[in-house]
């Protein structure tokens, strides 16, 4: 069969997971990040695989809680006003993407890309020797009422329409599952056919470490500007110049460096997310999202992970770090025997485009250059079903007549 080489810019979940892919079947590939494997937003996610994830972050009423998200520093989505121009055009775009039939679009999209996401985690786990990552026990939604729940109305049609109804449960089957949360919570929606990953960087790695024993390259580098050729790519890299046939960059929020100059403009923001993680036992056995935080608190290997809230302040601006002790509050007020607890740190940069949909395609006009971007906090989740996307358009590219032909072959 034809084979290519291919360079796949960035090493976090989705782009691991499609040099992994790619490689598989039976293409030469780099893949190019200046960290290591899963050293970026990859390594401080909540871990969750999420298939009922299907309602956008604009929902229809989004534009009354702008006011909130520039003024209040502990609005669950934070722009602050510092950054607030910068921000306009994606903001215009955000509220405009709230729409009853701009959300019923995004959502039948990624209800399409979630599908399947929790069995394709478990078979990729299992081929990359890190089964025991994969943690089957549902996610647990906290309410503080059923006036709080039915708040979340719109957001839990959504995810029955596209299959995912989720069982309601009272204070007693709350506890029933995990006994330790606060009298606070006296309802939650119970979706029982979701998973978690316990070590998201682990996870990467061992991606990343099959990738390369089935003959894939890792290469340490910046990747700074791609350039179009008469027989392929090259990628400009803080290291050597790097010539391939085809090119795929999912390079997170730092995509459009190397996306516009070749004609695809993507609205791209980064969401800030933060997690504090606690040392010793988890006081929780499953994915629980604390909803009136909109907090995600995971038992994680290394210990509670505590993570959430959305925060659009650019890429150079430094953590704003009240907002991971608001989440140090948030866990500490929803559980008992964490205020002894040594707390950990985190900031990254999740890719966000308005509608909450990834752009997942080729280029237009730019032969043999592919995207993966914009996941925003569900690369994870999507991340498989993302590779195979990718190979397929590649397969499919390489099978119209008068295509270039690829330089390898095997």
């Amino acid at each position: 069969m034809h084979a290519m080489q291919i360079a796949v810019i960035g090493a976090g979940i989705v782009g691991a997971t499609i040099a992994f892919e790619l490689r598989k079947r039976g293409h030469a590939v780099t893949l190019v990040d200046r960290d290591l494997p899963g050293c970026g937003c990859s390594f401080g996610n909540s871990g969750a695989i999420s298939e009922a994830s299907v309602a956008p972050l604009a929902m229809p009423g989004v534009l009354a809680s702008v006011p909130r998200m520039l003024l209040d520093r502990e609005s669950p989505l934070r722009v602050p006003l510092a950054y607030a121009p910068r921000a306009l055009p994606w903001l215009v775009r955000f509220v405009a993407s709230a729409t009853p039939s701009r959300v019923e679009t995004s959502a039948r999209e990624l209800a399409a890309l979630h599908a399947g996401a929790v069995a394709r985690h478990l078979a990729l786990a299992r081929e990359v020797g890190a089964s025991e990552l994969v943690l089957e026990r549902g996610h647990l939604y906290l309410y503080a009422d059923r006036a709080a729940l039915e708040k979340d109305s719109a957001a839990w049609e959504l995810r029955r329409r596209y299959g995912h109804a989720g069982e309601v449960l009272d204070r007693t089957g709350i506890l029933a599952l995990e006994p330790a949360v606060h009298s606070r919570y006296t309802v939650a929606m119970f979706l029982r056919g979701h998973a978690t990953v316990r070590n998201p960087l682990r996870y990467v790695e061992a991606i990343a470490k099959a990738f390369v024993s089935r003959g894939g390259t890792l290469r340490r580098a910046e990747a700074t500007a791609l350039a179009r050729t008469a027989s392929g790519w090259t990628v400009a890299t803080t290291e050597d110049p790097l010539r391939t046939d085809a090119v795929v960059v999912a390079a997170g929020a730092w995509s459009r460096r190397l996306l516009d100059p070749q004609g695809l403009a993507l609205p791209l923001e980064t969401q800030r997310g933060y997690h504090v993680e606690f040392d010793g036992a988890a006081p929780v056995s499953r994915s629980v999202v604390l909803t009136d935080r909109k907090v995600f608190v995971t038992p994680m290997e290394t210990g509670l992970r505590v993570g959430g809230t959305v925060e659009i302040a650019g890429l150079t601006a430094p953590p704003d770090w009240r907002r991971a002790d608001a989440l140090v509050a948030a866990v500490r007020a929803a559980f008992r025997d964490l205020d002894a607890s040594p707390v950990r740190r985190w900031m990254g940069h999740r890719p966000c485009l308005p509608a909450s949909v990834p752009y997942i395609g080729a280029v237009p006009g730019r032969s043999g250059l592919y995207a993966a971007v914009g996941h925003g906090h569900l690369g994870l989740t999507d991340a498989p079903a993302t590779a195979e996307r990718i190979a397929g358009l590649v397969a499919s590219d390489l099978a119209v007549p008068g295509k270039r032909v690829p330089r390898t072959t095997s």
